[in-house]
This record gives C-alpha cells, sequence and structure tokens, in this order.
C-alpha cells in the first residue's frame, strides 16, 4: 500500500455513503422502537433494535404524513376519516415495521435508516385495536360489576362452550370430578380459534341461552398468544356473553390473560381448571364441614333444650302456689281435717257431759230425797241436754258436708267423671270459649283417663 491509496476520513466515507444508497435504495426493517427522541425541530430520532443488534433511524417531519387518510402499508383507505400520523404516537417498546432508505451520517460516521412509511407491527396492531374495543365496551357499560350476576352453588347442570378436543375441557372435566355432589355437563362444541371463531362462539352461547336447559354458562379456552385468543376479544362473543339471560363464567388462557369476554362475563377464571373449582367446592371439604356444621347444630340443640328445661323448672316452682288443683287439694286435705278434728271434739263434748251427768247423778244418789219427787223433771233436763248434744253434732257435720259439696263443685275434675272434657293450652292455662283457640294451635283435650292431643283447625278447613 502506498501513501497515494490512503483515503481522507471524508472520502471513504463518502465512498461508503454512496455504495450503500446504491445497494440499498429502498428496504423494509423490522424492530423495536429504543432511544426515542423528539426534539423541537419535529423530526423523530430512535433506533430498531432486536436480540442481536440496532439500527439508528430518522423519521424527518416532511415525511411524517400527519393526516393519513389510508394505510401507507395496505393502501385502505380509513372510513372514518383521517388518522394521526404514528410518528406522533410512537412509543419506547413498540415493535413497528419501517420502509425507507440506508444512508449514512457522514458527520459522525455512522448508518441509518431515512424512515418514510412506519406501521405498528401485528403484535402492537391487535394490542391497540384490544384497547380501542376495550375503551368502547367499557362506555357502554359492558365491565360494569352492577350488572353483573352471581354465580349458583354447587350447580347440578353446566354448560360448557369450548373446544370438544382441546387441553381446556379435559383439565376442566378432570377437576370437577373429584368436586361437589355430581353434576350434569353439557359440551357446546365451538371453534376458538381463527376467522370463523368469533361467529362460531357467539352462536354456541346463544344455543345454550335458547335451550334453557343450564344453570350456569362456562366459556374456556387454553392458553395462547394474543392471536391464539383474539376470537374471545371480539365485539360478536362479548355481546353474546353479555345479553346471556344465564350467569356467565369465563375460563380463558392463562392467569396473565385478560380478554375482553373475561371482562365480560359474571366472573373470570384464571384458567380452565380454575372455573371448575369457582363452580363445585372440593369434596372432601365439604363432607368436613357438614360433619362440622352437624357437631355444632347437636351441640347448639343441647344447649337450647337445656336452657328450656331449667326455665321449665324455674316456671313450674313459680306457679306451683298459683295452681287451682294444687290448691283445691289442699282445701280438700284441710277440710277433711277439720272434719275428724271436729268428731273428735263432738265426741269429746258428748263424753264429757255424760261424765258430769252421771258423776252429778252420783252425786244426787248419795242425798235420797233431795230431788223431792222431781226425778222425772231431771231425767226430762238430761234427755233435751243429750238432745241439743246431737242437734249441735247434726249441725256440725251438715256445715261440713255442704263445704265439702261446694268444694266438689269447684273441683275442674269432677265434672270429668260425669262425660265432660278440659281444653288446655301448652302453658297449662285453660280455654274458655272458642274465641281463644288459635287455627293451628296444639291443644289438650283432658279427659277422666288421661288427655288427648288435638290441632285447631281454621274455619275453612
Amino acid at each position: 500500500m502506498t501513501i497515494n491509496s490512503v483515503y481522507s476520513v471524508s472520502r471513504l466515507t463518502g465512498l461508503v455513503r454512496r455504495s450503500l444508497e446504491k445497494v440499498f435504495p429502498f428496504v423494509w426493517v423490522r424492530g423495536q422502537v429504543v432511544n426515542l427522541s423528539r426534539p423541537s425541530s419535529g423530526h423523530v430520532y430512535f433506533s430498531l433494535a432486536d436480540e442481536g443488534a440496532s439500527l439508528s433511524a430518522v423519521w424527518f417531519r416532511g415525511g411524517q404524513r400527519a393526516g393519513q387518510a389510508f394505510d401507507p402499508m395496505t393502501g385502505e383507505v380509513f372510513d372514518d376519516g383521517p388518522r394521526e400520523s404514528l410518528a406522533g404516537r410512537l412509543e419506547n417498546g413498540m415493535e413497528i415495521v419501517c420502509a425507507g432508505a440506508l444512508t449514512v451520517y457522514e458527520k459522525r460516521g455512522v448508518y441509518q435508516l431515512v424512515v418514510e412509511v412506519a406501521e405498528e407491527a401485528g403484535l402492537s396492531r391487535l394490542h391497540r385495536e384490544f384497547e380501542q374495543m376495550k375503551a368502547r365496551l367499557r362506555e357502554r357499560g359492558f365491565f360494569d360489576q352492577e350488572r353483573k350476576r352471581l354465580l349458583p352453588l354447587n350447580p347440578e347442570r353446566v354448560a360448557v362452550v369450548t373446544s370438544p378436543v382441546g387441553a381446556a375441557i379435559h383439565d376442566f372435566l378432570r377437576l370437577a370430578q373429584g368436586r361437589g355432589f355430581g353434576a350434569s355437563i353439557r359440551i357446546y362444541p365451538s371453534l376458538v380459534q381463527g376467522a370463523e371463531a368469533e361467529r362460531a362462539l357467539a352462536a354456541q352461547i346463544e344455543k345454550v341461552n335458547a335451550d334453557g336447559w343450564a344453570q350456569v354458562l362456562v366459556l374456556i379456552r387454553g392458553g395462547g398468544s394474543l392471536e391464539d385468543l383474539w376470537a374471545f376479544n371480539t365485539e360478536g362473543v362479548a355481546r353474546a356473553v353479555f345479553g346471556s339471560q344465564l350467569p356467565v363464567l369465563a375460563g380463558i388462557g392463562h392467569e396473565v390473560d385478560f380478554t375482553l369476554a373475561d371482562l365480560t362475563a359474571d366472573q373470570r377464571a384464571s384458567t380452565p381448571s380454575h372455573a371448575a373449582q369457582i363452580l363445585w367446592a372440593e369434596r372432601s371439604g365439604i363432607a368436613n364441614r357438614l360433619e362440622a356444621e352437624a357437631l355444632a347444630l347437636d351441640r347448639s340443640v343441647r344447649a337450647f333444650l337445656q336452657a328450656k328445661r331449667e326455665r321449665l323448672s324455674r316456671l313450674e316452682g313459680l306457679v306451683a302456689g298459683k295452681n287451682p288443683l294444687r290448691r283445691i287439694t289442699d282445701w280438700s286435705e284441710r277440710l277433711e281435717g277439720a272434719r275428724e278434728r271436729m268428731k273428735v271434739a263432738a265426741a269429746r263434748l258428748s263424753e264429757r257431759a255424760e261424765a258430769r251427768l252421771d258423776g252429778f247423778a252420783a252425786r244426787l244418789s248419795r242425798f235420797p230425797g233431795v230431788l223431792g219427787g222431781k226425778e222425772g223433771e231431771f231425767a226430762g233436763l238430761l234427755r233435751t241436754l243429750e238432745f241439743s248434744g246431737k242437734q249441735i253434732i247434726m249441725r256440725a257435720e251438715h256445715s261440713l258436708e255442704k263445704a265439702l259439696l261446694r268444694l266438689s263443685a269447684l273441683d275442674p275434675h269432677e265434672p270429668l267423671e260425669r262425660g265432660y272434657a278440659l281444653v288446655r293450652r301448652a302453658d297449662g292455662s285453660f280455654v274458655k270459649c272458642r274465641a281463644m283457640a288459635k287455627a293451628g294451635e296444639m291443644l289438650d283435650i283432658v279427659v277422666k283417663d288421661g288427655e288427648i292431643p288435638v290441632t285447631v283447625r281454621g274455619d275453612d278447613a
């Protein structure tokens, strides 16, 4: 190499620029936006990066097309009018596809892409459409919590809209086998991915409602990319879920996946398996809870009965002295005792009178002639005295008999011997007239040899 073959920096850079522009006059590049900068000049500077390299890019203000009436990538004319250029919405992390010429920025000696056309890549476009659709549906009330319904507890009839051959339905059925106490599950087969999935899913959701068999509708699908799950982000499926007369449980994708169907459904499950866990409690757990509830109920019943026994005992003690039957019995015993005492007293009185008369007669016999012929008169007086004593005893016995008769008339059990009956409530009080008996009330008919339980019927019975 001679000194004449040594290039200056400017010349070499110029040769590289011309060669690069000749080979790559227009090129398509896909990458992620990094190092985004928006100076006051209006130009947009950024880099396109992927896993292995980075490319500087500049989007000059004159090429940004602020109000685009058509898609520069496809030529599609926008029906809703001009849209903002991507240059105004560009963000770090956005995946885009750019078209333009490669050149060299000679002052820095770096090559760069001069952007003429740019559009979001497929995934970024789906994200944007998802957010736009979500905003529209939110405004229409699709996601309002007030309209969402509770799912039935341990449902017996469940309709599942899904692919009949996917992993999602197998996971759901496997979990369902060990939970709840048995349920009937109907599978409504549908496409869950692709261009026809939106129509198929909406049609099956409407069919479940039209059949009127299920208690709850379950919408499930296994995990996948945003493109794979896109059918569940369509307005047609969201409308079908929103219009369902049955409560809807959606378990679509993995835990991190949120679709518009999830947001519209009455409840979301993080996975298809989680949907089964929401619908039915674990069988062993239900059995344990039932056993615990049974024990608690038994304890409560025992405590309730013990409290009622104690209260009944206290009430019996309070009313024992006021019980009319007890009082009549006491009066009968007291009267019988008085009668016996009166008999004894009358007998003693008669004995004492006779003894005194005998003594008086004995004393008189020691003095003959004292009566002076009045023995007959004396004998008459003695008979009169005996008669008076007997009259006193008879009157006492007659008064006692009258008292016994009055007492017998007050005995409520006395009429029972003649075929009458008493009507008594559970609290011991007696029913004295028809108006005191209420329909449905339990009463006891008291007869001479026991009680007959009855229930009061209404007037229309």
